[in-house]
């Protein structure tokens, strides 16, 4: 007898239906066709022991399972119940008219309970637009899929549930998951604030012209001066994620399986903070079995290297186009997969080796020249793509202590919405670009142009601050955020004098 029910593949962030052909004949072999891996070629194994212990039988004859397409390689545990379920039907242990309607997705123990499965979320959306009712899936994925509206998701402990619910012997109602109400509930919840935060008023302002612009940024500085701390308060200042945004962000961190059993939706913008002994796989994504990397993972959020320089330059070297491209593609001999990758670059670094060199008490015993070896080790084309290079400086006691309110990160938020507001209608016939940072050379151009002033104070300033030629596009974009925050319909002097300010590694005398 030939049964059918119905998977998913995941390949990068996207899924495929996968049809689950069972056929039950004369024999006493069991066969699984149709590119799967090992975890797949084991699920015999699970499904055999699981029946057993849920008061089924496993019938002895030949098994023949196919999982077509056959030209996509099927991978992880996530078929057990698929096929188990296949097989009580093709038996005739389960009789139901549901098996087309439902996605049926879980991997087995052998006591017939449902262990948790990957990227519930994008194999939810693939459900509801190949037109099926409903989900069956483990009751630790649930939440995550029930997110996708007009889709029944019901959560299962074990096979027999699912028996029961096929057959009609049991009739759960589906879980529901108010989006509206979790969406709004967490959006503003950040265990830090900017409020915590005393003296750096200089640093808070550049963070800011950053979340304004979606600029990436280098904090330098001594050892204890507040670098980590107020990058891991940038979050806080961007704008709240859109649904579409929270939507896509989820799915990266559901495919990775990141997201735990209580999160149905991602509400917050992720900020990943890699050690700096990670592999450039790792950080880019790939492997044996495709994951997403920290790149990835901080798709609409942040990305934090702390101690620059101390990363491996061939892992920094990966980051130069994912930076541009805003996606990294991922190519193997078996494989291709594109994961998005649109995030804001946040690095701290030291100033040299012993960490003291312009610190303005302390002095710098570093030998002559091992500066510049120091800030050397990070390339002139990565930093070529951080737009701000903020000078971070110890705070004194006084400021420590000063018992004076400073402003809250929402506060800070709101100056940033508006700035992103002008930019989004600005660029809303630019349906890749989103924020000044994403600005090309030609738009740059025709967006940022400036008065005889203006051009006249860019060019005493490259001259006599000995500023690259890279930093005339990133200064006009920098200034043209600075103009938006102070809803400024053009950029003046002050606004260009501002953005030159924050271009300190770009100085020719910085590292002397």
């Amino acid at each position: 007898m030939l049964i059918k029910t119905y998977g998913s593949a995941v390949q990068g962030i996207e899924a495929t239906t996968v049809s689950v052909e069972v056929h039950i004949s004369a024999g006493i072999k069991y066969y699984i066709v149709g590119l799967p891996d090992n975890a797949v070629k084991e699920s015999l194994r699970r499904v055999e022991s699981a029946l057993t212990a849920s008061g089924f039988r496993m019938p002895r004859q030949k098994i023949v399972i196919n999982l077509a397409p056959a030209d996509i390689r099927k991978e992880g545990s996530a078929y057990d119940l698929a096929i188990a379920i296949g097989i009580l039907a093709a038996s005739g242990q389960l009789v139901s008219d549901k098996l087309a309607s439902f996605l049926i997705l879980g991997e087995l123990s052998l006591d017939g309970t449902i262990q948790p499965i990957k990227g519930a979320l994008p194999i939810a959306i693939q459900a509801r637009e190949d037109g099926f009712k409903g989900m069956l899936l483990p009751e630790a994925n649930a939440r995550e899929a029930a997110v996708v509206s007009d889709l029944e998701v019901y959560g299962m402990k074990n096979i027999k549930a699912v028996a029961d619910f096929i057959a009609g012997a049991s009739r759960p109602d589906p879980l529901a998951v108010d989006n509206d109400s979790l969406f709004l509930k967490k959006t503003d919840h950040y265990d830090s604030d900017f409020a915590d935060v005393r003296g750096q008023e200089h640093i808070k302002r550049a963070l800011e012209i950053a979340a304004a612009g979606g600029h990436n940024a280098v904090l330098i500085g001594p050892p204890g001066s507040g670098k980590t701390m107020l990058a891991k308060r940038l979050p806080t200042i961007l704008p709240p994620l859109s649904f579409e945004e929270a939507l896509e962000t989820t799915k990266i961190h559901s495919v990775s399986g990141k997201l735990t059993d209580t999160t149905a939706l991602m509400t917050g913008r992720p900020f990943r903070s890699p050690h700096h002994t990670i592999s450039d796989v790792a950080l880019v994504g790939g492997g044996a079995n495709p994951q997403p990397g920290e790149i990835s993972l901080s798709h609409n959020g942040v990305l934090f290297l702390d101690e620059l320089p101390e990363f491996r330059r061939a892992v920094l070297e990966v980051l130069r186009q994912p930076l541009e491209s805003r996606q990294i593609a991922i190519s193997r001999a078996r494989f291709a997969v594109v994961y998005p990758a649109s995030f804001m670059l946040i690095a701290a670094m030291n100033p040299c080796p012993c960490g003291f060199h312009n610190h303005p008490e302390k002095t710098c015993v570093c030998h002559p020249g091992m500066v510049h070896k120091y800030l050397g080790r990070i390339s002139g084309p990565l930093m070529d793509r951080i737009d701000l290079h903020i000078e971070v400086t110890p705070v004194d006691f006084n400021a420590m202590t000063t018992p004076q309110k400073t402003e809250k990160s929402a506060t800070i938020r709101e100056r940033v919405v508006c700035a992103r507001k002008i930019q989004t209608r600005r660029f809303s016939a630019y349906p890749h670009i989103h924020c000044n940072a994403q600005m090309g050379s030609r738009l740059v151009r025709d967006i940022c142009s400036i008065d005889n002033a203006g051009q006249a104070l860019l060019k005493t300033a490259m001259e006599r601050l000995g500023l690259s030629a890279r930093a005339y596009d990133r200064i006009l974009k920098v200034s043209r955020t600075i103009a938006d925050m102070a809803g400024s319909g053009g950029i003046t002097t002050e606004h260009l004098a501002e953005a030159i300010q924050l271009r300190s590694l770009d100085r020719e005398n910085w590292a002397n």
